[in-house]
């Protein structure tokens, strides 16, 4: 514990204009991120006497060993840097949101010729129209399709286009009038993209104008006896009635605004979030956090609001934000909210009326996600808990492991040999510390090899961090060979005491020190943890490899077990019978799950690893040849096959294509040995290239 004195700045050091300012620790990790109007008068708060801090606060100064600040011209800049630095260092006393699922959204691809509407969940793409978050996607589906009967946009995948205009035959809801048919030219570029933003409009809230036209045309079609489409008219104004009547009228008609209510206790938050546009809820999301910093609910209130609106632009930040309280600085946070709009935004707490009275709604909604997130999270931890004790009671640790890690080697006959390493702490799996190797070692497969050479690469990392940051209190004895201290760093030996067993990164595994930085610049170092237990996917053979590799490195401070498959034993270094858990162990369900998770990361990057494998071809090898004009070579000429029977004039004949660059691809052809051709077994025929080097 450090004493805040020790890296107190001098008074006369801290400018007084606005800033940010980072915590960091000792291994110079950023820990908080903070602004302030005044960096002088805020930093003197967290050097007060350590008995008038609150209890959070007291133990973050007491975590930091070191301040440091950036001055900014404005509050605003405060706001985005304050805003981007907490993205990027992930500090562990910022209070960080998290989603308990992804939320859906009704999506309408406007970046491509022909917009699809489809449901979306993740990060936004840019040129993609998006409506909601929904509760649920069979909501947005059920909407869609109400919609489509009078807004026939396209809505299948790129594969069931492509494959409706080379057979020239729409799909289902072409011959039922649910699509336009754009792939069999019923409707051209243009239309279809009228269509695709009288949707978007009407989805926006401008639902009138289309509902009074369509009574229009149906009266006008009434008149002159067109009954049946009067009738079809008919029946589309009512789909788009029943499609609005499932958002509910909650404020006056073209209000456009997002609600945001706060449900605390002294240890967790709960913020609910209401889309309100054109007066009905468009959407419902909600968050939780843990309170790891001393802070209020306008403080709460300004975290929601920056993690709500740090990525959006446009019409996605609304005409007004409406919360139970106003952050610090409101007009700081409400220029800045402009900035993202383009527009005047009113950032304000509704005192009367309907605003009021839907923000009440708003606020039983976060106290319901406060007290189900509490039920939910007690039972959890209480597994959890039950299901670590055992574990350690079963392998004979002293205390829980709150770190595990475990290692799978996946390949397919032996090649594309690759291992996973997964990360669960404290029970739940943490997919940011999730990584994946290639077996660089040798060639072939040796399950027992790979295994021993995975777990050495990934603790010999976890050495060199620790040599770096100075943590090492002694130097254990080697038993496998050291290398010579100019290996450990580029440009000559690192200063201080060699890491036992520590190779070079590069010659190691030159894939990660490009991911690793070697600054101290705060960020969390992706092999700088040592887990309390290593678990294999394997049995006895697989153990004593990873045994035999932490003794090489003279580790003798982190428990191994392997887990086989075949009757879920758990295995360990030097004993001749497995343990056996019982089936109805939590502990043993939760080394299942672990096992099962690296099984499923292991196999994902081997199976992308033959993928690109099958597809690669000779283009792959030309120098300054990008995917564009690659796909543009094999577009002109039709096939690879076509392309490597091409004279290099020919070549050239392609747009952006030099001559130099045709010469190139002409080398790297003949260079490249001819392969075999390739047979379907069933038939006996040959099957040709087609594409950018793989066959059909």
């Amino acid at each position: 514990m450090a004493d805040p004195s020790s890296y107190r700045p001098k008074p006369g050091q801290i400018p007084d204009s606005p800033g940010v300012y980072k915590f960091r620790d000792e291994h110079r990790r950023v820990i908080y991120v903070g602004k302030a109007k005044n960096l002088r008068q805020r930093l003197a708060n967290y050097f007060q006497d350590l008995a008038g801090l609150h209890p959070r606060t007291r133990t973050m100064v007491t975590t930091a060993a070191s301040v440091e600040w950036t001055v900014v011209s404005t509050e605003v800049e405060a706001l985005q840097l304050e805003y981007s630095w907490i993205k990027e260092f992930d500090p562990r006393f910022n209070v960080k949101y998290r989603d308990d699922k992804s939320y859906p959204y009704l999506a309408v691809t406007l970046n491509e010729e022909f917009p699809r509407v489809q449901v979306m969940r993740g990060a936004k793409r840019k040129g993609v129209r998006y409506f909601g978050p929904y509760g649920h996607a069979w909501a947005i589906r059920e909407t869609v399709d109400l919609m489509l009967r009078v807004f026939p946009v396209r809505t299948c995948s790129a594969g069931v286009f492509k494959n409706a205009e080379r057979t020239g035959r729409p799909c289902l809801l072409g011959y039922i009038g649910k699509c336009s048919a754009p792939c069999v030219g019923r409707v051209t570029p243009e239309e279809h993209r009228d269509l695709a933003e009288d949707f978007c409009d009407f989805m926006a809230g401008r639902t009138g104008t289309y509902i009074r036209r369509l009574e229009k045309d149906m009266m006008q079609a009434a008149e002159e006896m067109e009954y049946e489409r009067a009738a079809r008219l008919r029946d589309d104004a009512e789909a788009l009635k029943r499609a609005m009547e499932k958002s509910a009228v909650v404020l006056a008609d073209a209000t456009d605004a997002d609600l945001i209510a706060v449900a605390e206790d002294e240890l967790e938050a709960a913020v609910q979030i209401f889309h309100v546009r054109g007066g009905r809820v468009r959407g419902q999301r909600g968050w939780v956090t843990d309170k790891v910093e001393a802070v209020d609910t306008a403080g709460l209130v300004e975290h929601a609001l920056q993690q709500l609106y740090g990525e959006e632009s446009g019409d996605s930040v609304p005409k007004e934000v409406l919360v139970p309280a106003l952050p610090e600085d409101p007009d700081a946070v409400s220029e800045w909210l402009a900035g993202r709009r383009g527009a005047q935004v009113s950032l304000r707490i509704p005192q009367r009326g309907d605003k009021k009275d839907l923000m009440g709604t708003v606020q039983r909604n976060a106290q319901q996600a406060l007290g189900l997130h509490k039920t939910k999270r007690a039972s959890d931890l209480t597994t959890r808990s039950r299901a670590l004790e055992e574990i350690a009671e079963a392998l004979g640790l002293g205390t829980a492991p709150l770190r595990v890690e475990c290692f799978d080697i996946s390949h397919l006959q032996g090649d594309d040999v690759v291992a996973s390493m997964v990360v669960f702490e404290d029970g739940l799996a943490r997919k940011s510390e999730y990584r994946r190797f290639q077996i660089k070692g040798f060639e072939g497969q040796d399950d027992v090899r790979s295994m021993h050479e995975v777990i050495g690469r990934r603790f010999r990392r976890y050495l060199q961090e620790k040599e770096r940051t100075g943590e090492w209190e002694e130097t254990p004895a080697p038993t496998g060979p050291v290398p010579a201290p100019a290996e450990l760093a580029p440009g000559g030996p690192v200063p201080g005491q060699p890491a036992p067993g520590a190779v070079a990164p590069e010659a190691q595994d030159p894939a990660l020190v490009r991911e690793e930085p070697r600054e101290d610049d705060g960020r969390p170092k992706r092999f700088a943890y040592p887990p309390q237990l290593v678990v294999v996917d394997g049995g006895r053979p697989q153990v004593a490899a990873a045994k035999r590799a932490l003794d090489e490195l003279g580790i003798d401070d982190i428990a191994v077990c392997g887990l086989a498959k075949r009757l879920e034993e758990v295995w360990l270094p030097d004993d001749d019978d497995p343990v056996v858990l019982p089936r109805s162990s939590e502990g043993l369900y939760l080394l299942q799950r672990i096992r099962d998770e690296a099984h499923r990361f292991a196999i994902t990057y081997q199976r992308a690893k033959r993928a690109k494998r099958i597809r690669s071809s000779p283009l792959d090898d030309v120098p300054g040849l990008g995917e564009t004009r690659k796909q543009a070579l094999i577009k002109h000429f039709g096939s690879v096959k076509k392309l490597r029977q091409a004279t290099i004039d020919e070549i050239c004949g392609v747009p952006g294509i030099g001559r130099r660059t045709a010469e190139s691809v002409a080398a790297a052809f003949a260079a490249a040995a001819p392969a075999a051709p390739a047979v379907n077994t069933a038939t006996g025929e040959i099957i040709e290239e087609d594409d950018g080097g793989s066959r059909t």
